[in-house]
């Protein structure tokens, strides 16, 4: 990852002291501020819900408050789509006051007419929604035409002086080739790329192009060989993760790493995973039965290898084993040979069936609310 020195210092050094100090840390705060977005793609779990739950928007003083609370020393802001919230510019302008490292992630759609509301800044990136190249992309997002929107925003940021990267999830159907072409042109994009295998989110209309685990470790083989075991590309994920995705290491997730703070308050236990929602970062921290989730722990869990599950893991071991990291970025991910020996999932328990009465309890919330009154006030009940 090439960050600016002044961010690599900052969140080095509280990685360093919290990996000393604490069991368990936040790496990123991921902020979803909003649930409302102008795409509908069929393997997100965000945007079917009722439309006064799709209207509903965090206030910047919550956005504020969220990241005081977990102290994280980073915020992703994603949604829904972020450049809907028409307090987003302050939002991240006041992140940027307490020197957080500021991710702003959009399809892109919006940018060329809201980039005008932002300033360049070392703490603060363009994160633009690419799923692969033109047909895998647009695919994805069930629009024609997205893909060459957000390569023009991409170029336009860059021209203006921001530091942008490409946010890739990737789905069963993706060609290994393909997806080597399109690393490909993001390398002469000049732009780093934020990678990871999608999750199959229970509210997500697409259940079927979820990879498994065997099948990522697989995949991400075939394509990293095609890159010189990845080091032909730039990455924001650590080389370690990478190595993890190719079946190299075997990881137990690190949930709490990326909490995430919605409408609805704290989602328990992970970003991916929802299965309750609590007022305070430290009841999520405090109250959350981290011991019955996770890969080989819990059914829903079996799969997963995503970033915001698994790169926090990674970070910990750069840092308890820092030669391992730098041994694994000068060499690249080994493509060929035995893989390490994975968790047992043979004993996790059975999935649950959540149903989601936070939603239930919200609508009823704001029919109970004055008209106007309840437009960025959220309970976590």
């Amino acid at each position: 990852m090439t960050l600016p020195l002044p961010v690599l210092a900052r969140i080095g050094g509280y990685t360093v002291k919290k990996a000393l100090t604490a069991k368990r840390y936040p790496l990123v705060l991921m902020l979803e501020p909003l649930f409302r977005c102008n795409l509908a793609c069929p393997g997100c779990g965000k945007i079917d819900y009722p439309d006064p739950i799709l209207n509903q928007r965090m206030s910047y003083e919550q956005c504020m408050e969220a990241i005081d609370e977990c102290g994280a020393p980073a915020v992703s802001i994603a949604g829904g789509e972020p450049l809907l919230h028409k307090d987003m510019p302050r939002i991240v302008q006041g992140y940027l006051a307490k020197k957080k490292f500021v991710i702003l992630c959009t399809n892109a759609l919006l940018l060329k007419k809201k980039i005008d509301d932002y300033k360049p800044d070392p703490f603060f990136t363009w994160s633009i929604h690419l799923d692969g190249d033109q047909a895998m992309h647009d695919h994805a997002v069930d629009l024609a035409g997205t893909y060459d929107v957000a390569v023009e925003a991409i170029n336009l940021a860059k021209s203006r002086g921001f530091r942008v990267q490409v946010n890739c999830t990737v789905f069963e159907g993706a060609d290994a080739d393909r997806l080597a072409a399109f690393f490909d042109e993001m390398e002469r994009l000049d732009v780093e790329i934020t990678l990871s295998p999608g999750y199959a989110y229970e509210r997500a209309s697409d259940q079927e192009h979820f990879l498994t685990r065997e099948r990522t470790k697989t995949f991400f083989r075939e394509v990293f060989a095609k890159g010189d075991g990845a080091k032909k590309w730039k990455f924001t994920n650590s080389p370690l993760f990478l190595d993890f995705l190719a079946g190299n290491r075997s990881y137990e997730c690190t949930p709490w790493s990326m909490p995430l703070r919605t409408i609805f308050g704290w989602q328990k236990p992970c970003y991916l995973l929802g299965e309750g929602y609590v007022k305070t970062f430290k009841e999520l921290m405090e109250d959350t039965e981290w011991d019955k989730y996770g890969v080989g722990k819990y059914e829903k869990c079996g799969d997963c290898m995503v970033h915001c599950g698994f790169e926090g893991t990674a970070a910990a071991e750069g840092v308890k084993r820092p030669l391992e990291f730098l041994k694994v970025a000068r060499k690249g991910v080994r493509t060929s040979g035995p893989m390490a020996k994975d968790i047992d999932l043979s004993h996790a328990r059975p999935a649950e069936d959540v149903y989601s009465t936070h939603v239930e309890r919200e609508l009823a919330r704001i029919k109970a609310t004055k008209p106007g009154s309840a437009k960025h006030v959220v309970s976590a009940d």
